[in-house]
């Protein structure tokens, strides 16, 4: 299959534009405008195929779509080394937070020892969107039945400028209020995040209904100037 020509197959402008205001840190250039529900079924079929090792070997990618449909593929392999094989090759090579978020690897939930200590190295990259990944997965794999409450140390250890990372801090902690309240709050009492983190949190959570309206109170209080 010519994967590139796929994707021009599958083309829309209109999407194309909206997704390049979505995504300012990537050339409009870049942007074919393939809708994720038809790149998802994409990926599937290239990775039940076994036709997809040639595309993902060839990095970097010039268009965004492809970057797209290379982490729907990762995220499709089951076998867990291999899965981690190729994504450690893709991350140096994410430079926005769509294809970071795209990538969910549905073999992680069934290897969680092996998965916690890759988490634990993505967090102290120097690269944006391996920081970002890292905090996506811890959580959405380590934040439920197999919380541990030094996990949130993990996160809250993190310290970054980039807009991109502290907002996955910020999504994480809120998160973290609502499943683990008990555990996560002492972190906004005793103002353990940046300030600007500590804020966003506190917005996120309050904007989520699995929140009480007294608890919203209480988190509002807790902000800093």
């Amino acid at each position: 299959m010519d994967i590139r020509q796929a994707l021009y197959d599958r083309a829309d402008a209109d999407y194309a534009a909206f997704q390049a205001k979505l995504t300012p840190t990537v050339d409009r250039s870049r942007f074919i405008g393939v809708r994720v529900p038809e790149a998802r079924k994409l990926a599937k079929e290239l990775y039940k195929s076994g036709e997809y090792a040639d595309f993902l070997a060839s990095l970097p990618h010039p268009y965004y779509d492809e970057d797209m449909l290379h982490g729907l593929i990762v995220s499709e392999i089951r076998d867990f080394d291999a899965c981690v094989s190729a994504l450690e090759a893709f991350l140096p090579h994410v430079d926005n937070w769509a294809v970071c978020d795209i990538m969910s690897p549905k073999c992680f939930a069934k290897h969680k020892d092996s998965l916690l200590p890759l988490i634990g190295g993505w967090v102290k990259s120097r690269e944006t969107y391996t920081i970002r990944f890292g905090l996506e997965m811890l959580m959405t794999h380590f934040l439920d039945a197999d919380f541990k409450p030094e996990y949130l140390d993990l996160a809250a250890g993190v310290r970054s400028d980039e807009y991109y990372v502290n907002m996955m801090i910020a999504w994480f902690f809120a998160t973290a209020l609502t499943k683990q309240w008990d555990a996560a709050v002492g972190y906004i009492e005793t103002r353990a995040l940046a300030p600007w983190v500590h804020n966003k949190a506190i917005q996120k959570a309050r904007e989520s209904y699995r929140i009480t309206a007294e608890r919203k109170s209480y988190l509002s209080s807790l902000r800093v100037p």
